[in-house]
């Protein structure tokens, strides 16, 4: 008879430039690590707005792609020293960050927590846990936990809570 055993759960950061990214993603580690999960990095692409040559909207969009790539696979090392697995690096064309974490979201069902940063220095939460906060967590026709992180934690910080 042979063992079934559930995909490993995946916790889902997103990768906004942000300066609190860092914290976020570290944390993520940090509970994938202590949890056996995994990672996955979303980015966002904007869809190019150019509507006179669509080969030039799709050169932008081509170049977008690839730098945004690139952007993603320089937390590779971070996330395989933390984790000891590879990251799932996720690319992703939408008008805005809750529609591109709709799709993540439906279309892999081991997404089981997002893991956002707290903007820091008194300028708000930052726009996506504002969002969250005002409308609520439903993801993909499910629910899905949020762990929100201060922005600002210190990797001792980090190390003692996640």
């Amino acid at each position: 008879m042979t063992s079934l055993t559930a995909p490993p759960r995946k916790f889902l950061v997103i990768a906004d430039g942000s300066a609190e990214f860092a914290a976020a993603l570290r944390f993520a580690c940090r509970r994938a690590r202590s949890t056996g999960g995994k990672i996955a990095i979303l980015r966002v692409i904007a869809p190019a707005v150019f509507e006179h040559w669509s080969g030039v909207r799709d050169e932008i969009e081509r170049q977008a792609r690839a730098e945004a790539a690139e952007e993603l696979k320089a937390y590779t090392p971070l996330v395989q020293t933390e984790t000891g697995s590879l990251p799932e690096l996720l690319l992703i064309r939408a008008d805005d960050t809750r529609e591109a974490l709709r799709r993540a979201i439906s279309a892999d069902r081991d997404i089981k927590i997002l893991v956002l940063a707290a903007a820091t220095g008194g300028r708000g939460p930052g726009p996506l846990v504002a969002s969250i906060a005002r409308e609520g967590v439903r993801w993909g026709g499910r629910n899905l936990p949020v762990t929100v992180v201060p922005g600002d934690l210190s990797e001792a910080e980090i190390d003692d809570l996640a």
